[in-house]
């Protein structure tokens, strides 16, 4: 009831819960397609994820690598970022 409100009264969700939303229709796609191989959402959302984070943080691209792992009924998605140090 508390999400229809704030849809009806036009409140804005937090980026992080967006991004998760997205994150989950994304693999429900991808489980209701194919099942073979690697799928092929994965280098746009690397891209996408390089994109958003470098907004705020100056990262190589390289540092960002993004892996889906499948075993039995259960996926996994990895995200790993290495952030570069704070400066002294």
């Amino acid at each position: 009831m508390a999400s229809f409100l704030s849809f009806l009264l036009g409140e804005k969700k937090k980026t992080a819960s967006v991004a998760k939303e997205r994150l989950q229709i994304i693999l429900a796609h991808e489980r209701s397609g194919r099942n073979a191989g690697e799928p092929d959402y994965l280098p746009a959302l690397q891209r996408e994820l390089v994109a958003v984070i470098s907004k705020y943080v100056k990262i190589n691209p390289d540092d960002l690598k993004v892996h889906l792992e499948r075993q039995d009924n259960l996926e996994v998605l990895e995200v790993k970022i290495e952030l570069p140090e704070a400066g002294r």
